[in-house]
């Protein structure tokens, strides 16, 4: 699907999202720990929000959300990217997208 290809490919960081999944929260918090600023896109107040999701799982995503794209590549949903962290590689993965100047919460 366009849509879904252009906004992972818009920003550095993007993970797809729905607004009520904890899952998804838990990712993006991570990620601001982490020094990155992800761009969030919520699928379900998109109107091509189902479609979108139909997409984001032909592509291999384990769960349709939270689905994470790094530089336009897909890395995953939740499990990939807790293995990638756990396993010390998240960090090298994000590092080009880190804001330096600030690792803590808004």
């Amino acid at each position: 699907m366009e849509k879904v290809e252009r906004l992972a490919s818009e920003k550095g960081v993007v993970i797809f999202s729905k607004s009520t999944c904890c899952l998804c929260y838990t990712v993006s918090i991570l990620f601001r720990e982490l020094g990155v600023k992800p761009e969030v896109h919520e699928i379900d107040l998109d109107p091509e929000g189902p479609e979108m999701e139909r997409y984001l799982a032909r592509l291999g995503c384990s769960g349709p959300v939270p689905a994470v794209f790094v530089g336009g590549s897909l890395v995953g949903s939740t499990n990939e990217v807790m293995s990638l962290h756990l396993g010390g590689d998240l960090l090298p993965l994000l590092a080009p997208y880190q804001d330096h100047a600030d690792h803590a919460l808004p």
